[in-house]
């Protein structure tokens, strides 16, 4: 089971990127580039085992890892 709220990575309207939990307000992190922000919610995706969200710079989901403990997980086509 879970234990918190996924991970989103969102791009800003100021051109930064914002690392942020699925519900909150407001970023925990902002980046200049969308790999840094990335990197920063993989790590925080891992260490609490959920989903990692990324958005592209027009709102629509680009891609979704899960780091939680699926029993039926599907073949990752995208890595």
């Amino acid at each position: 089971m879970p234990k918190g709220s996924n991970v989103w990575v969102v791009h800003r309207p100021d051109g930064t990127w914002g690392v942020q939990r699925e519900g909150g307000k407001r970023p925990s992190n902002v980046t200049s580039t969308q790999r840094e922000a990335n990197e920063i919610a993989r790590q925080i995706a891992q260490n609490n085992q959920v989903d990692r969200i990324t958005q592209g710079t027009d709102g629509r989901i680009v891609s979704h890892d899960s780091f939680g403990n699926d029993p039926n997980p599907p073949k990752d086509t995208e890595h």
